[in-house]
Parts: C-alpha cells; structure tokens; sequence
C-alpha cells in the first residue's frame, strides 16, 4: 500500500509539474527574450481555462469540443497577448522596470475583474475529454488515464520548443534579437514584429496550460494568482530564460510539492518557497541558468 501511495504521488506530481513547465515556459521565453516580468502571464492562463469551460459547457454536444478548444483557446490568449504588447508594452521598452511591473500588475486586475463579469464567481468543472475520460492501470495502480496524458505532453512541447529555438529561422531571429536587437534592426529584421511574435508564443503556451489544467481542478476566479507564483517558483529554480530549466524546475517542483503533502502535509504549502529560497542562496541565477 505504501509503494502505491508513493507511486500515485509521482504521476500526481509529474502531471502537475508539466501543466506548470507549459505556463512557465511562456513566462520564461518573454522574460529571456523581451527583459520583461509580466505579471499578467497568470490571467492569460486563467483566460484559456475559462474559456475551455465555456466552450465544453455551451458545445457540450459536438464531438471533440475539448481538443477544438485546445486548438481555439491558445490561439485566443495569444491574440490577447499579442494586443497587449503591441498597444501597451511597447511603449515602455527601455523604462524602468518598475513601469513594467506597475502595468502587468493592473492588466492582472483588469482581466480578473472582466472574468468575474463574464464568468461569475463560481466553481467550474470539466469533464475529463475523451479518449482520456477513463483510469488506467499503471503497475496496479489506477490513475486517471488524461493525468497520463499530460505527463507525456510536456516532454513533447519542451521538445518542440527547443526545436524552435535552435533549428528555425525564427529561433535564430529570437535568440539573436534577445543579444543584440539593434544590430538585427540594422540587419533588416523587423525587431518589433519579432517581439510581439515572442510574446504571443508566451502566451499561447500559457493559454495551453490553463486549457489543460481545466479537467483537472475547479476553474475559478483566483487561479491566475496561485499560477504565477508557481510560474515563478519554477522559473527562479530552473534559472531566468532556460527552457530547459523550466522543465527541470516545474518536474523538481510539482514532486516536491507532491511527496511533501504526503510527508509533511502541515508545510506542503511551502515547499516551493523553501526550493526556491534555497536555490537562490546556492546558485541564485538557477540551476541551468547563467550569471550576469
């Protein structure tokens, strides 16, 4: 019986972790690329949440409502996103960091408020999507067949990420623009539309990671707060800017998180200030981060 609690604990935490490596990626790739700490990232992942339950709520009759919405939704927090770079944060570029924070931190407000307009103040819930909505027994344990789901779907978006970023042109125009964004402008690269692409993809993954979160717990109001933190946590851990640290920093995070419910239940919630606090003081540019 104790190895079967153990061994639900780690796809507990391994699917919890991966949910949270998807949101983080996104907050990760804008900070690396753009320099900026967006604070908001937690309601774009709230956004898709919430619109995956509208959608399989008002749709609930079409077959497949929930992977259309896994295609529609995304793409939805990424058009926010995309909006609020071009028309907001572009015009601070090069202030203080502060102004940064300031406006992220009320584009936060703003969208919470405007969730509780459409959306109410109640608990949602979401059916488990098919082929996925049943358990499945792994070494004579039973787990919910979507949970398996997720755990290999965050490999598969690390990745393509890495892909992305090392293999295509746009990785190249990326990761250069990150390094030196006026050398790529006199090179005639359009650095502004570039920016605004980085940012619709931070989104986009965050979009990905609250559609995917919407099966398997409540979706309300709220949720972007306790997401950001983690997305912090997880980003502090893995280092500033490093995909691969996210991934790292999200499996070391939700296990963590995990076992430590079962071990020590009365400080589980603060596991994850523990992890980073002593990250920091150890390595504080993260573990596959670099020093500046």
């Amino acid at each position: 019986m104790m190895l079967e609690n153990l061994f639900r604990q780690l796809m507990s935490g391994l699917s919890m972790g991966m949910v949270t490596f998807i949101t983080a990626a996104g907050l990760s790739i804008i900070l690396g690329a753009l320099k900026i700490l967006n604070l908001a990232h937690g309601s774009i992942f709230m956004i898709g949440a919430f619109l995956c339950y509208w959608c399989t709520s008002t749709f609930a009759n079409t077959p497949g409502v929930f992977w259309l919405t896994l295609l529609i939704a995304p793409l939805a927090a990424a058009l926010v996103g995309g909006l609020i770079e071009a028309f907001l944060l572009r015009r601070i570029y090069g202030w203080h960091m502060m102004y940064q924070w300031i406006l992220t931190f009320g584009l936060m407000l703003l969208i919470g408020d405007l969730c509780r307009l459409i959306w109410g103040v109640e608990y949602n819930m979401v059916s488990y999507p098919w082929p996925f909505n049943g358990p499945i027994e792994i070494f004579g344990v039973y787990m919910p067949m979507y949970n398996v789901f997720v755990i290999v779907l965050g490999p598969v978006v690390f990745l393509g990420l890495w892909a992305l970023l090392r293999y295509t042109r746009l990785g190249r125009v990326i990761r250069a623009a990150t390094h030196n964004s006026e050398m790529v402008n006199a090179l005639g690269v359009n650095v502004p539309l570039t920016y605004t692409g980085v940012f619709m993809l931070g989104s986009w993954l965050g979009g990905i990671g609250g559609t995917l979160i919407a099966p398997m717990t409540a979706v309300s109001l709220g949720m972007d707060t306790s997401v950001i933190i983690d997305c912090f946590i997880v980003v502090v851990i893995g280092g500033l800017g490093s995909t691969f640290g996210a991934f790292l920093g999200a499996v070391i995070f939700g296990l963590s998180y995990a076992f430590g419910t079962l071990i020590f239940p009365k400080v589980a919630i603060g596991i994850g200030f523990i992890l980073m606090a002593a990250i920091l003081v150890i390595r504080p540019w993260g573990l596959m981060g670099t020093p500046e």
